[in-house]
């Protein structure tokens, strides 16, 4: 949506809102008989509601003005503003920009924070070039953050590319960019150490939004990490957690992808005297079944005014107090002078959408885009996986002249941590346990040598095939889980045959491929073909995998390398640390 906020500054433009406001012309749309919910009083009260071009020119009482060039009967409705997500990222769904716009704006988003730092690792500045394009035209409203953590662990992973402050003042110097992305790197923010302090400083410059990734930090490093700079937070982790980053002073970007923190946090938030002004709602991650089948924006405030917030205040923070977030005086509220992005729901508490419009023009109804995109499919960044194929050999781990030896091991899906075994050596090879899991990390942007580094998992459960994926966050490097070499192979080979996405196989075949193209991560297939292949792929992974949420889950896999957080992950570099940036190998006995 290009020229925004300004495109409102119009003198001939607000000349007829004033005039329409007054009587003395026509409304564009009148929006008339519904009920207001007005997130500015907290009051849910009828009122019929005026359009001239992308402004909202009234909102008065019911049944007082007649005159409009189109009526919309909104008796039984409820007129809310459009949702805004304040940090998510397209390439959890797996489809590109206009795929994702296809599916959120019916269900009632109008405004998304895109940080596409996932693009970043792979593609570079060009990568976030052409994510910038990829949004133009489109009825969503993007609002892209440059990233800040390419990779989000530097010395502990090799991305595709990396950032450092110079690309950072060269996004920011873009119009287009709203801020910096969630800052990933606590480490680098709490030592000072560059290139992270040069980034802050960029993004600090700039004067636009700086947000975080706070997880795990509490009392001394959590009050640091604010005095850094750096403005918000979604990685909450229980209800204390967020109420101790309220009291810091963070803006929080309430995220739906961990469902299971939300009824707590809601138990808190009822404890507060009123709602905090900086509680903002995001989704971060949705796959792609989830995305169509349950929504985004949607489904989170469904879920939350399920565990007992109240509809008003859900839809608060997904409106106005995101837009004061955001500084868009122009969103988040409908009253006149502010954009008229508005939503029409049917039931408020079930978060029923019937129409969305965008800028006062009507882009979505009954569940689909009104009109048609006329965005071009995208053909960019589809040979990203730089590798070749793969035997049964490589994932074998050979430690000659031994009988048995000990091994460091991860320990944990979730708050990873330090163990260490003594496993068998039969024939040179290591005999792997049956509560283990190996897990190899290959790295595929052709900046190092393919070689797999393997580690060894504990508490996984037991599995009995393997998966493969190059959506491995955040440097998306091509990861290998399982126990036997052959189905790992087949596994990996599938996913480098179809230029990325994910792969399972057992008893050495394939099971199951969902193919991602673009930067190995995307597919630009209409969102509903990609749910239901990513749905094939995931029951797929349920037959081999022995999940037990809501510890070990499927989501557990994409998120296993993330070397930024505490504690060990596997990455292309060897068994790393993200709290004391060690790097260990994976005999224990050697690592003195």
């Amino acid at each position: 949506m290009p020229n925004e906020p300004q495109d409102l500054h119009s003198s001939e433009l607000r000349d007829r809102a004033v005039r329409a406001a007054l009587g003395l012309e026509p409304f564009d749309v009148l929006i008339a008989g519904g009920t207001l919910v007005d997130v500015a009083t907290s009051e849910i009260r009828p009122a019929d509601i005026g359009l001239v071009g992308p402004l909202i020119a009234s909102v008065h009482a019911l049944g007082t003005r007649k005159d409009a060039k189109q009526t919309i009967d909104a008796l039984g409705r409820f007129i809310a503003p459009g949702f805004i997500d304040t940090h998510m990222h397209v390439e959890s769904s797996m489809v590109t920009p206009r795929r994702y716009a296809e599916t959120v704006v019916p269900q009632g988003t109008t405004t998304v924070c895109w940080d596409p730092h996932e693009i970043g690792n792979v593609a570079g500045l060009d990568g976030i070039r052409w994510a910038l394009e990829e949004t133009r035209q489109l009825p969503l409203r993007f609002l892209t953050l440059a990233p800040s953590c390419v990779p989000s662990a530097p010395g502990l992973e090799l991305a595709g590319e990396e950032f450092r402050s110079g690309e950072m003042t060269t996004m920011l110097s873009w119009p287009e960019i709203s801020g910096v992305a969630e800052v990933m790197n606590m480490r680098g923010v709490l030592e000072r150490s560059e290139p992270m302090r040069g980034i802050l400083e960029a993004g600090l410059a700039s004067g636009k939004r700086v947000c975080g990734h706070a997880r795990g930090l509490e009392g001394a490093e959590l009050q640091a990490f604010a005095s850094a700079g750096i403005q918000s937070d979604h990685e909450l982790t229980s209800a204390e957690d967020l109420l101790a980053k309220l009291r810091a002073g963070l803006t929080i970007e309430l995220r739906g992808s961990h469902d299971y923190v939300l009824p707590g946090v809601v138990d808190v938030l009822k404890k507060l005297p009123h709602l905090p002004q900086t509680l903002t709602i995001c989704t971060d991650d949705v796959f792609p079944d989830d995305l169509v089948n349950e929504g985004a924006m949607s489904s989170v405030l469904r879920r939350l005014i399920g565990y007992g917030m109240k509809p008003i205040d859900a839809i608060r923070a997904a409106t106005l107090n995101a837009a004061m977030w955001l500084n868009r005086h122009d969103l988040g509220l409908v009253a006149p002078g502010r954009r008229a992005d508005i939503v029409i729901l049917s039931d408020l508490e079930k978060i029923a959408v019937d129409r969305v419009f965008a800028s006062g023009r009507e882009v979505a109804r009954s569940g689909s885009l009104v009109g048609t995109s006329e965005c071009t499919p995208s053909d960019a960044y589809r040979n990203t996986v730089r590798l070749e194929k793969l035997s049964a050999t490589d994932f074998k781990i050979e430690l000659p002249g031994m009988t048995e030896a000990p091994v460091n091991t991860i320990v944990s899906p979730r708050f990873t941590k330090w163990g260490e075994a003594i496993v068998k050596v039969e024939n040179d090879k290591l005999v792997l346990p049956d509560n283990m899991l190996l897990m190899a990390v290959i790295h595929r942007h052709g900046r190092k040598e393919p070689t797999p580094v393997i580690g060894i998992l504990e508490d996984w459960g037991h599995w009995i095939g393997a998966l493969a994926t190059t959506i491995s966050h955040d440097s998306h490097n091509l990861t290998v889980f399982g126990r036997d070499p052959a189905d790992m192979a087949a596994a990996a080979n599938a996913v480098i045959g179809a230029g990325g996405g994910m792969a399972t196989a057992a008893d050495g075949e394939v099971t199951a491929v969902l193919p991602l193209p673009v930067c190995g991560l995307l597919s630009d297939a209409p969102a509903k073909e990609v749910a239901d292949d990513f749905a094939r792929l995931r029951a797929a992974a349920d037959a081999i995998a022995d999940w037990m949420p809501p510890i070990r889950t499927f989501k557990a896999v994409v998120g296993a390398s993330l070397a930024c957080n505490p504690g060990p992950h596997v990455t292309d570099l060897g068994l790393t640390d993200g709290t004391t940036r060690d790097i260990r190998p994976l005999l224990a006995s050697s690592q003195n």
